[in-house]
C-alpha cells in the first residue's frame, strides 16, 4: 500500500494541473470503490474550482472553492494519471497511461484550467481505494482523519512528544510507531528504515527508549531525526513504487533501490563496520526487517 512519501509524490505531480482549475464535470463510472461514493459527489464537485491540493497522513485532500474537501485514499492499487486535452498548451503535455483498460478508470475529473483542458483519471483495478467528502473546517472530525497524530515532517513531532506517548508502553516499538494516533502516515517500510537508522530494535518495548523520569533519551532524539530524514529522502526520491505504485508522470519512484534494511533478509547490514546480516520477523502480520547486530 502506498505510504506517505508515495502520496506526497502524487500530490506534487497533480498540483500543477489541478490547482486553480475548474471541475467542468466529475464523472463517476461506478457507485463505489471500497466504500460507496458520497451521495451527490458528482453534482457537488461539478463547477467548483480546486483551490488547493493537500495531504494528511496517507490521504490526498482536494480543496474546493465552496469550503468542501474531497478526501482520496489510493488503497492497494489506486493511481492518478493526467491526460491533457487538445486545447492544452501546458509545457511538456501530459499523457501518462498506467492501466489502459478503461473498466478500471472509476473517477474522471474533467478540468478547465489556465493551461487548457485536461482530465485527471483515478484508476484502481483492485478497488481498495475510496473517496469521501467533508467540510474543510470539519476535517479533523471526519472518521478517516479523526484522532490522527502529528505529521512525521511537522514541527509537532518532537522527542518530548514521543517520550510522552511511549512512557509506560509495553507494546513493541515498531507497533507504537505504526499507530496512527501517535504519528500520522508512517507505514511498514519507512518505520523499518527509520528504526535501522536509529539503531533501535523493532521488537523492544516502546517504554525502554524513555527515561525513568519520562524525559526523552538520546535514542528518542535520534529516532525523531531518523524518521524525518527517511521520509524526506523518500519524498525527494519520488516514492518507493512497490507493486502497483506509479507517479503521475508515468515514471516509477526509485527509493526502493536505496533501502538499507527493508526486504533485504539475509543480506549484509549496510551500517558501516557492522558486519551483521539482516533478519526478518513477523509482527502483527507484517514483515519486519532489522539487523540483530547493530539494532539494540
Amino acid at each position: 500500500m502506498p505510504e506517505l512519501p508515495e502520496v506526497e509524490t502524487v500530490r506534487r505531480g497533480l498540483a500543477p494541473t489541478m490547482e486553480g482549475a475548474r471541475i467542468a464535470r466529475l464523472e463517476l463510472r461506478r457507485k463505489d470503490l471500497r466504500f460507496p461514493f458520497p451521495d451527490g459527489l458528482e453534482a457537488r464537485a461539478t463547477g467548483r474550482e480546486i483551490v488547493a491540493l493537500g495531504r494528511r497522513a496517507k490521504y490526498l485532500l482536494i480543496d474546493l472553492d465552496d469550503g468542501t474537501t474531497i478526501i482520496s485514499h489510493l488503497g492497494m492499487s489506486g493511481s492518478f494519471r493526467i491526460e491533457a486535452g487538445p486545447l492544452s498548451d501546458a509545457p511538456g503535455e501530459f499523457h501518462h497511461a498506467r492501466s489502459k483498460d478503461e473498466k478500471h478508470d472509476h473517477a474522471i475529473f474533467h478540468l478547465e484550467g489556465p493551461n487548457g483542458i485536461s482530465r485527471v483519471i483515478y484508476n484502481d483495478p483492485r478497488r481498495f481505494g475510496f473517496m469521501d467528502m467533508a467540510q474543510r473546517s470539519e476535517l479533523d472530525l471526519n472518521p478517516f482523519l479523526f484522532g490522527l497524530g502529528p505529521e512525521p515532517t511537522g514541527n509537532e513531532l518532537s522527542a518530548a512528544y514521543l517520550a510522552e506517548r511511549f512512557m509506560g508502553k509495553a507494546q513493541p516499538l515498531k507497533s507504537a510507531l505504526l499507530d496512527q494516533k501517535n504519528i500520522a502516515g508512517l507505514g511498514n517500510i519507512y518505520v523499518c528504515e527509520a528504526l535501522w537508522r536509529a539503531h533501535l530494535r523493532p521488537t523492544r518495548a516502546a517504554a525502554t527508549v524513555v527515561t525513568k523520569t519520562g524525559k526523552p533519551s538520546k535514542q528518542v532524539d535520534l529516532l525523531v531525526a531518523s524518521i524525518r530524514d527517511v521520509i524526506a529522502d523518500a519524498i525527494k526520491a519520488g516514492g518507493s513504487s512497490l507493486r502497483d505504485h506509479i507517479q503521475t508522470d508515468g515514471s516509477l519512484g526509485y527509493f526502493q533501490h536505496s533501502f538499507s534494511v527493508y526486504d533485504r533478509e539475509s543480506l549484509p547490514c549496510r551500517t558501516p563496520g557492522c558486519g551483521g546480516t539482516v533478519a526478518r520477523v513477523v509482527q502483527a502480520g507484517r514483515s519486519t526487517f532489522y539487523c540483530p547486530d547493530c539494532q539494540k
